[in-house]
């Protein structure tokens, strides 16, 4: 039986597999599709929220935890006028616009999670359009159940204490809780994305490594390049206006690159498993 790899030895294999499949240039790739997704989702996401129970400082609030502050501004400047405005035709456009814009993006990560595998895509165009389309679709509503979960958690907290009667020590317990919980819905949204886009047929447990890497990696990237861009990095000043969409296609990558090693790491696991015995 083979001996397992090392932990020096796995980090090696990953190192050889990020050159061989180009992982940075379509992390690239990955990063000009959510750019060109990004103002549809917005259109769709701000023209369903005044329909809803939310205020636009909620919103806000909830933004400020892992957008970087030039981004913030840049969505606090454009976003009034669309909350105030309950525009039926603008929330269709928005709808339509963001699943053909977006099923672009999960195209080309279709590719390249395929590439992670090195497998050829053999399924048939409309299997994979219709495919891409359903992903969109169920992210639109994961996205959304990820802001409106910490959004109303802290209410509901507030509420079940003053219910109960509980210290505002449970407050702060709630509120961890509430973050665990957006972590959990990630964790699935990348299972779900490792588990049905390669061209391969794959165990549930086979993607559990990935998804928990690109979890934990998203969430402490987005945090730590927030923490940088607002205490370090003046984009502005070097760029000026087109500070924030540089901003931007840097947090997209990131999260291109976090996405496209968290494939890698699961298409390692498999290739160890499936490796004949000499």
């Amino acid at each position: 039986m083979d001996k397992p790899l090392s932990i020096f030895g796995w980090l090696k294999t990953l190192y050889l597999r990020i050159g061989k499949h180009d992982l940075f240039g379509l992390a690239a790739q990955l990063a000009y599709f959510f750019l060109l997704s990004l103002f549809p989702l917005l259109i769709t996401l701000f023209s369903i929220l005044p329909f809803l129970p939310i205020t636009e400082e909620m919103i806000l609030g909830f933004l400020d935890d892992f957008a970087p502050g030039e981004t913030l501004q840049y969505i606090e400047q454009n976003i009034t006028p669309i909350l105030d405005s309950h525009d039926g035709g603008l929330l269709s456009f928005g709808i339509i616009a963001t699943i053909w814009a977006a099923s672009n993006g999960m195209n080309a990560i279709i590719r390249a999670i395929n590439r992670a595998y090195d497998v050829k895509e053999n399924r048939h165009f409309l299997f994979v359009r219709a495919l891409s389309v359903l992903l969109t679709i169920v992210m639109i509503f994961v996205f959304l159940l990820a802001l409106l979960l910490p959004v109303f958690g802290k209410h509901i907290g507030i509420v079940l204490s003053s219910m109960i009667g509980l210290s505002e020590d449970f407050l702060h317990v709630w509120n961890v809780l509430r973050w665990i919980v957006s972590a959990i819905i990630l964790f699935f949204m990348f299972s779900a994305l490792y588990l049905v886009t390669p061209n391969k047929k794959l165990k549930c447990l086979a993607i559990i490594p990935g998804a928990i890497f690109s979890t934990i990696g998203w969430m402490v990237s987005s945090f730590g390049f927030s923490f940088y861009v607002d205490n370090f990095g003046n984009y502005t000043v070097t760029y000026g206006s087109l500070g924030v969409i540089i901003i931007l296609m840097i947090w997209f990558y990131l999260t291109g690159v976090i996405l496209l090693l968290g494939g890698e790491i699961n298409a390692i696991r498999e290739d160890l498993k499936n490796k004949p015995c000499p």
